[in-house]
């Protein structure tokens, strides 16, 4: 027990205890109450963690209540009242800051993620990357048909990477597309002639399957005269010749173009 106390002794060293809202303290788990623990974080004023500050994600609050007592961690400091002697503390905000830390260095690396979905919805897919909610919208899952989103389900993985990452807004938007094009980056080439399967057909344009990867023909890159009526020249199922003008890796498109291209 007292070589408990002089290890916890040593870690309180490295703290300053003129405590204020924001700081990052070392503390003691000594006791679990109805809705949350008592804290011994070395000074005269308790240290007390509400239920709902224990973590980031619903899921993971049970299995760590049980865990807590006689644990010895770091805590972020929500509140500081000197008056009732008391002080609010919080894991979850702790996660989140270390949490948003790591997102803005995934995002500068360009990580291409495995993520677990956890809901989906008719605009996209929810996930959570470092315990932070994500959001894979509808318009950047990828599907080898743009008439049918390929929807996975609850549990399923799916690799994404990072679209926006604003944490003044608290807001992660991720790509499936993004992630799915940079995995086969080495089946394209700009100026590349190649041969793909018309899988759409739309006023502005011609979606086409290549490498199991969706390009866009727009309309305009179809010849040199313009195309009233893209169905008279066009069906589902032909495979036709393109050129790869566009690799937009960020969003996950591609885009090509059969001006003088003759097909054998």
């Amino acid at each position: 027990m007292n070589k408990k106390k002089d290890n916890f002794a040593q870690i309180l060293k490295k703290y300053n205890y003129n405590l204020h809202a924001g700081d990052i303290v070392a503390g003691t788990v000594i006791h679990q109450e109805n809705s949350g623990f008592l804290v011994n974080i070395g000074n005269k004023t308790a240290g007390y963690l509400p239920k709902e500050e224990i973590s980031l994600v619903n899921s993971n609050r049970n299995k760590q209540n049980s865990n807590l007592v006689n644990t010895t961690r770091e805590f972020f400091l929500i509140e500081q009242n000197n008056k009732l002697k008391q002080s609010i503390l919080s894991i979850k905000k702790l996660e989140y800051i270390r949490g948003w830390k790591r997102i803005k260095q995934f995002y500068l690396e360009d990580i291409i993620f495995n993520l677990n979905i956890k809901y989906v919805n008719k605009g996209g897919i929810i996930t959570y990357l470092e315990g932070i909610q994500s959001f894979i919208p509808k318009s950047k899952i990828y599907s080898k048909n743009e008439n049918q989103a390929k929807y996975k389900t609850k549990n399923d993985s799916i690799k994404c990477k990072l679209l926006v990452a604003n944490e003044q807004r608290n807001q992660l938007i991720l790509s499936n597309k993004s992630a799915i094009l940079c995995l086969s980056l080495h089946k394209f080439k700009l100026g590349e002639l190649l041969y793909g399967k018309i899988t759409c057909i739309k006023p502005y344009g011609l979606f086409i399957n290549i490498h199991e990867i969706t390009a866009l023909l727009h309309i305009s890159e179809i010849g040199s005269k313009y195309v009233k009526n893209i169905n008279i020249f066009f069906k589902l199922g032909k495979i036709i010749k393109v050129k790869i003008i566009h690799i937009d890796t960020k969003q996950g498109r591609l885009s090509v173009s059969k001006r003088n291209i003759k097909n054998k």
